[in-house]
Order: C-alpha cells, then structure tokens, then sequence
C-alpha cells in the first residue's frame, strides 16, 4: 500500500512539473524571429516559399520539403540542425498569398513541444518586401529542450538563401 501511494504521489508532482512547465511557455512566449529585406515583389517570394518541393535546391535549412500551401493541409518537412536532420509533419494554419504562410508542428504529441513558425511578407513599396521568419515555442519540455530549439542560425541561413534565389 506504502508503494501505491509514493507512486501517487510521484505522479502528482510530475503532473505538476509538466504543467508548470507549460504554462511557463504559455507567459514568457519563448521563441525565435529573424527580420531580412529582399529587392523583389511579395509574389515573387511567396512562389518561392510556398514551391515545397524545391527546397532541397536552395534551402540550407529546411532541406526538404513536399506537400501544399493550403490551410489544413500537411505538409513534411525535414530540417538540418547543426548537421543533424529531422523530420516532422507539421499542419499549415495561414497560406495568404503575398502575405504570410504560418504552420504548426508537434514533437510526439499536442503539448510536449509545440512550435508554430511562420513568415511574414511585408510589401514596402518600393520593389523590396521585409520577410520576417519566426517560431513561438510551447509545451511541457520547452523549458528544458533550449538547445534543440536554439534555430536562429538557421533561421538566418535561409532567409540568406531565399534573398539570393529572388534576388
């Protein structure tokens, strides 16, 4: 009986860990967001951005890409990561042409690490577009997951390399 109720309350505490953990993701917005300008039209970066299956020719990133910019549609991605790969499936939550393509990815399930990533497409007028690339982490293990999640490197290399294919 002693056993069943250390058990207990080990689990307990761990469900309290794992909540506090990610409620702490819900109110400090962990995360990452890289800003470049690129000299083209916003239609012709999004043609870039959303040609999936061209990735592997240009992306040093996201290396590998199928599937369409559609809402609700799932999509495969995987990313190179300090030389390592992953693989992930996450779901797109915004395709608006010209403007912004956002998708949501899950590690195992809903709530252990979250990450919405996105790309904001901002016209400015004068042949050129401000391309803001971004992930909003959330979930259980975030907090201890900062060296997976630490991306802004490669963040900054495709944005690099989508500014070279439009340019």
């Amino acid at each position: 009986m002693k056993f069943v109720k250390i058990i207990g309350i080990l689990f307990v505490l761990v469900a309290i860990t794992f909540a506090g953990s990610y409620l702490w993701t819900i109110v400090t917005k962990p995360g990452v967001e890289r800003t470049i300008t690129i000299a083209a039209e916003p239609g012709e970066v999004w043609d870039i951005l959303t040609d999936f299956d061209s990735y592997h020719e240009w992306n040093p990133f996201i290396v590998e890409s199928t599937g369409a910019a559609e809402v609700g549609s799932v999509i495969t991605n995987t990313i190179d990561h300090n030389g390592s790969t992953m693989q992930f499936s996450p779901t797109i939550l915004v395709a608006e042409p010209e403007r912004e393509l956002r998708w949501l990815g899950r590690f195992i399930v809903p709530g252990v690490v979250d990450g919405e990533h996105y790309f904001l497409i901002e016209d400015l007028g004068n042949g050129e577009v401000r391309l803001t690339h971004g992930e909003h982490f959330r979930g259980a293990l975030v907090p201890f997951a900062s060296g997976a999640l630490d991306v802004g490197d490669g963040f900054d290399a495709m944005n690099r390399a989508l500014k070279e294919r439009a340019e």
